[in-house]
């Protein structure tokens, strides 16, 4: 008797998802790419002819979805903070024994995992299928990016453990093995197109494109390593849940171990730094974490960091080659950084021909010149750097940063106490697409839409030169670019008539001006109420604006002595944008006028704008950083260098409840 199409569909879903398993979980493959190909032919044949039996979670599935204009924001259920580091053994053990301190003697294991060089992801599965996927963002709010995260074979659609609850999240890391990554900048060579620096760059352009086919195309991996329910670790051992998320049918990178002590860690970290070049994937270290729940919650966190784990870098990888060149890249505020140009040379596996020298005062540091040869790190097994001059060239010439812009000959100028070189045209080329981004951003001119795509689709067709121009898009003109509908063009430009009447500290923000973001725009739209007498301001009188130094008001000055400023300034109230707001009155005096406050640390019971509101209620000023005319430090746990620098300035130092001692005193006297 011949088996129904969803009897044989079923029987096809379940091959598919063993053969998956198998070959990307396992790597351990029981077919060929063909006969894999086969199966999936007919099940996606038998979908097409019965939709009713395609699945969400079926195989066929991993690929799909339209082009989107944007991603969607997500808090995550707890925060994805970041491990400090450990960059030598003195260091490691200096971990180990505020561990030992804070644990009371209590005995205790580590887990130990190889560090990936990729990019963490968040993986959510209700009733055992994968519904939300989120990259960690700024480690509390991510970016949905389920449709591309269904692409990655090695995540799986439908956990095969049913003994999991009923919702649960898994963490982890997309990589790109180095395989993928070899394929891809061949595929970019042959096209024209331009290499990628790093398997890790290249993952994140993955993840993050707006069509998940592009990120299917890119073949990245997914390694899993908390699996939390709420927010929380789900089982009472770390080890128990890398032993759960295999039993799951996720992959968990193989090397890893249970060390009962400090010596064992270190044997494991020696160990596995001399096999990384042959591991597949791009590893830059080991992650130490404590095994046990109950004793991670006892160490708890700092602000940043949790205390139970602690990344352990290997040693940064080293070459010599020749410094052939060196040019500047202009960024979003107009920084000139310098961009050696080196000879090509292999560094840890990647081949190496360009490295940042970051300002004038790193190259004079350094004393290299054009034609010398140099020592090059990869810092982290990632970015690229010079650490110092081998040899001296014989025909080796000294290098000056450019008098004027080098892409829009605007005028360049260098900050006392400042290590770059800025362009102050806000309009030049080289730095107008992340003017741009910055523009339509949240919390600036918040024009939902306009991301990263888009405007390089905007720029590609000269649509515009300044972020005035966004005012003139039409919708036809919209259509002209790739995967661009009538509905997502109407509501683009919907969204940007609608930023027309964001507020003049969101305009002033939007601008771009170098130390001005969203606090400084504010108190200036409250002070001047009128963005023409800011930009006609003088020093002293912009000194005057509560927390504007004489750095903040000389970059200001400097923006509008641009003539190309100016010309943009003009356009945009053409463009019909708020100059003018509502003039803040001066504060009232209160039982702290006068005083002013550094916070640092993480206090009891207050958040840190917590106390901050208390303080400015009350009258007083917080500033970020210590100085000699500080009144008081506000001090909590993890306090850091700020306590050191006021101890040494003999600056008085307040906890919490010395804050509210002093509150309660001065509004009583």
């Amino acid at each position: 008797m011949k088996e129904s199409p969803a009897k044989r569909a079923a029987a096809l879903r379940k091959q598919l998802e063993h053969h998956e398993y198998q070959y990307y979980v396992l790597d351990a493959p029981e077919i060929t790419d063909a006969e894999y190909d086969a199966l999936m032919r007919e099940l996606k044949a038998l979908e097409d002819a019965h939709p009713e039996l395609r699945t969400p979670d079926s195989p066929t599935q991993r690929v799909g979805g339209q082009p989107r204009d944007g991603f969607v924001k997500v808090a995550h259920s707890s925060p994805m903070l970041s491990l400090d580091n450990a960059l030598n053994e003195q260091e490691l053990r200096e971990f180990d024994t505020r561990v030992q301190a804070l644990l009371k003697g209590e005995p205790y294991e580590y887990v130990a995992e190889l560090k990936l060089d990729g990019l963490s992801m968040a993986a959510q599965y209700e009733d055992g299928q994968l519904n939300q996927a989120l990259t960690r963002g700024d480690g509390r709010i991510g970016e949905e990016v389920t449709g591309n995260a269904r692409t990655i074979r090695s995540l799986p659609l439908r956990v095969r453990d049913k003994t999991f609850s009923k919702k649960f999240e898994v963490r982890g890391e997309v990589v790109m093995q180095r395989s993928s990554f070899d394929r891809l900048n061949e595929k970019q060579e042959k096209e024209g197109l331009k290499r990628f620096a790093n398997p890790r760059n290249a993952a994140a352009g993955a993840l993050r494109a707006l069509d998940p086919g592009v990120t299917a195309a890119r073949r990245l991996d997914y390694f899993a390593y908390f699996l939390l329910q709420n927010g929380k670790p789900m089982l009472a051992s770390h080890w128990d849940s890398l032993e759960q998320l295999v039993a799951a049918g996720f992959k968990v990178n193989r090397h890893r171990r249970k060390c009962k002590d400090l010596d064992e860690l270190l044997a494991f970290i020696r160990e596995t730094e001399s096999k990384r070049d042959a591991l597949p994937y791009e590893t830059d270290g080991v992650v130490a974490k404590i095994d046990s729940i109950p004793q991670q919650e006892r160490l708890g966190w700092t602000a940043k960091a949790p205390r139970w784990a602690i990344a352990f870098k290997y040693p940064a990888r080293q070459a010599s080659t020749v410094l052939e060149n060196i040019e500047v890249q202009v960024g979003r505020t107009g920084a000139l950084t310098p961009v050696a140009h080196l000879k090509p040379v292999t560094v840890g596996g990647v081949t190496v021909s360009r490295a940042t020298l970051h300002n004038e005062d790193e190259i004079a540091r350094l004393g290299v010149e054009i034609g010398d040869t140099v020592l090059v790190e990869r810092s982290g097994d990632v970015i690229p750097k010079i650490v110092r001059v081998v040899e001296q060239g014989q025909h080796r010439r000294p290098y000056q940063i450019p008098k004027h812009c080098p892409i829009c000959h605007g005028h360049i100028v260098r900050e006392e106490g400042e290590a770059a070189s800025r362009c102050v045209n806000s309009s030049c080329p080289a730095r107008l697409r992340e003017t741009l981004l910055h523009f339509s951003a949240r919390g600036v001119m918040d024009i939902d839409g306009l991301g990263d795509a888009l405007v390089d689709q905007l720029l590609a067709r000269g649509f515009v030169h300044s972020v005035a121009d966004l005012y003139k898009l039409t919708v036809p003109q919209l259509l002209e670019l790739e995967r661009m509908g009538e509905k997502s063009a109407t509501k683009i430009v919907k969204n940007i008539e609608k930023s027309r009447l964001q507020p003049l500290p969101r305009v002033l923000n939007g601008l771009g001006i170098p130390f001005v973001g969203e606090r400084t725009a504010q108190l200036l739209a409250g002070h001047f109420g009128d963005l023409d007498h800011i930009a006609n301001a003088s020093l002293e009188t912009l000194q005057e604006v509560d927390e504007v130094g004489p750095k903040v008001a000389e970059s200001i000055a400097q923006f509008f002595g641009e003539k190309r400023n100016r010309e943009l300034v003009e356009n945009l109230r053409k463009a019909g944008l708020q100059f003018t707001g509502e003039k803040q009155p001066k504060k009232k005096s209160g039982p702290l006028a006068g005083l002013i406050f550094v916070i640092t640390g993480t206090l009891p019971t207050l958040k840190r704008e917590e106390a901050k509101a208390r303080i400015e209620e009350s009258g007083g000023k917080v500033v970020g950083s210590v100085s000699s005319k500080t009144s008081y430090l506000l001090a909590g746990e993890d306090a850091g260098s700020k306590l050191d620098k006021a101890r040494e300035l003999n600056v008085p130092v307040l906890d919490e409840p010395g804050l509210f001692a002093i509150l309660d005193s001065r509004s009583t006297t």
